[in-house]
């Protein structure tokens, strides 16, 4: 299975507006950084906007933030751009065999690990905000 970017490629996107705020980037400015079409880039704006954590200025306008970059973690981002049934990091493939001794229990016995995985990386989302990775940024350019 392939790990989906869009979370990622929300991150930087809004870590651009951020950090450009002056110059208020436009989508294909940003797909340039993220070396993907711009309707990639539209696509998680809806996300974004929908999310209350950017607006966009139609045409030549621009994005910007409507929130400050302490206000919003990376699990507020990985929320707006995950659907909530896809963001568990491990799912149980449907049709386990129940005459099967590891297919009947495979699911009960790792359902807790599991859980506590998922916490465990919610948690640490939730300590993390696109301040921090801004400053984090310009500490390595």
């Amino acid at each position: 299975m392939r790990a989906n970017t869009r979370f990622t490629e929300a991150i930087q996107i809004l870590c651009l507006i951020a950090l450009k705020k002056d110059n208020m980037p436009t989508s294909d400015h940003i797909a340039e950084s993220v070396n993907t079409n711009p309707v990639v880039i539209r696509r998680i704006f809806k996300n974004l906007k929908d999310a209350g954590f950017i607006a966009v200025k139609r045409g030549i306008g621009g994005t910007y933030l409507l929130l400050k970059p302490n206000q919003i973690t990376l699990f507020d981002i990985y929320c707006a751009v995950e659907d909530e049934d896809k963001r568990a990091i491990f799912k149980f493939h449907e049709g386990l065999n129940s005459k099967c001794i590891v297919g009947s229990h495979i699911e009960e016995v790792l359902k807790d690990s599991f859980t506590r995985a998922q916490n465990a990386m919610e948690n640490e989302l939730r300590q993390v905000t696109l301040e921090n990775i801004i400053e984090q940024i310009k500490i390595n350019k």
